[in-house]
């Protein structure tokens, strides 16, 4: 469940804003002025913090100045009642994310907490790295590989693959469904463009087809006087 922390001095405010977002699933916490704001933010781990600029004791804006020294992931957005572009743009400079200018809709508040949610889960190092894996990942059928990782599965368990029996099958899941002549595959694979002369491609070939290819469920064809494709049954 994410936590938020929201910062407001009108009772009516609160009471509406915990009631919407407890409803959504969340577990909301209050402050009714600036230092108890800010004790709150830097003494537990808030997913989210709702911060109002006009603030009994210390004010929004150097509430989220002093959170941003300790804490420079967290979510903040302002609700204003200011809502001059100068006041914005001291809001954002202070560090918050984004603004809502008062009064606002509900549906509204819940979409810009969404949106900084995600903006900020997908900055994560696990995240980051999770997107920049998931863009490696080529697979067929049963067949997996991550080219991340350099690694290949089928149905799950790893399959050991020389170093041009991997370049093959990339190959191959780079161009499923499309006839390759042996050309394409020494131009694709070896990185020469003329005919070697022997029968290499035909000879990795088998050597893939024993790794991954099941005698009664072959997924790479040979498509005579024109090479192989890679296609289901």
């Amino acid at each position: 469940m994410k936590k938020i922390l929201v910062v407001e001095d009108e009772a009516h405010v609160v009471s509406f804003i915990k009631k919407g977002l407890t409803e959504e699933g969340y577990e909301v916490s209050v402050a009714f002025d600036g230092s108890t704001g800010l004790q709150l933010a830097l003494t537990n781990v808030f997913d989210f913090i709702i911060l109002d600029i006009m603030l009994p004791e210390m004010n929004g804006l150097e509430v989220c100045k002093n959170i941003r020294n300790k804490n420079s992931n967290v979510p903040i957005l302002f609700l204003t009642a200011l809502g001059t572009s100068e006041n914005i743009v001291l809001g954002l400079e202070s560090g918050a994310d984004d603004y809502l200018v008062k009064p606002f809709k509900f549906i509204e508040l819940v979409a810009r907490i969404k949106s900084l949610l995600r903006r900020t889960e997908d900055k994560s190092p696990l995240n980051k790295e999770k997107n920049i894996q998931q863009d490696y990942i080529h697979t067929f059928n049963d067949i997996v590989l991550n080219d991340y990782t350099k690694k290949v599965s089928k149905n799950n368990e790893e399959i050991s693959l020389t170093t041009t029996e991997y370049k093959l099958l990339f190959y191959f899941l780079q161009n499923k469904n499309r006839v390759l002549s042996r050309m394409d595959i020494l131009e694709g694979v070896w990185g020469v463009d003329y005919d070697l002369g022997t029968n290499v491609v035909d000879v990795y070939v088998n050597y893939l087809r024993k790794k991954i290819d099941n005698s009664d469920d072959r997924i790479i064809h040979t498509v005579i006087g024109m090479g192989y494709v890679l296609k289901e049954n």
